[in-house]
């Protein structure tokens, strides 16, 4: 299994930073990024990539709750899967960024003992900090 928790629609920030570091330890990245490019079929090192492409496809695929995978059982290597994906849940808007700003002004220790509490603030500071980062444009500006 590639990450402990099966994606379910739910925290795919929190995923796929899991895969990545995941991926990232079996040195398999460039696959998934694009670096890893597919050779020709009539080149030696074809079968060899395509193995290992279908390896880290199996890996993503099984660590989808049933009703993603059935939606992306059928692409064709991994590099198009995760772009799938981005383009599918890695979409920002402003509603989400108030609610996690929301629920960190709306957050109180209650019957948490510290570390509970602390541990629940660092995660949603955290999720905002990616989302904010997300929601940044990083165009260059040519129109002066």
């Amino acid at each position: 299994m590639l990450v402990p928790v099966p994606f379910d629609e739910i925290g795919y920030r929190s995923w796929r930073r899991s895969v990545l570091r995941a991926l990232s330890v079996k040195n398999k990245l460039g696959f998934i990024n694009g670096e890893c490019r597919k050779p020709t079929p009539n080149s030696p090192q074809f079968r060899q990539w395509e193995r290992y492409d279908d390896m880290v496809t199996s890996w993503i695929l099984n660590s989808f709750a049933n009703e993603i995978y059935d939606s992306v059982e059928y692409v064709n290597d991994s590099v198009e899967l995760w772009r799938e994906l981005e383009d599918r849940y890695d979409q920002i808007n402003e509603p989400k960024l108030y609610q996690k700003q929301k629920e960190i002004n709306d957050l109180v220790q209650g019957t948490l003992d510290i570390t509970a509490y602390y541990t629940r603030m660092k995660r949603l500071w955290e999720e905002l900090n990616t989302l904010s980062a997300k929601s940044q444009c990083n165009c260059v500006c040519i129109c002066g």
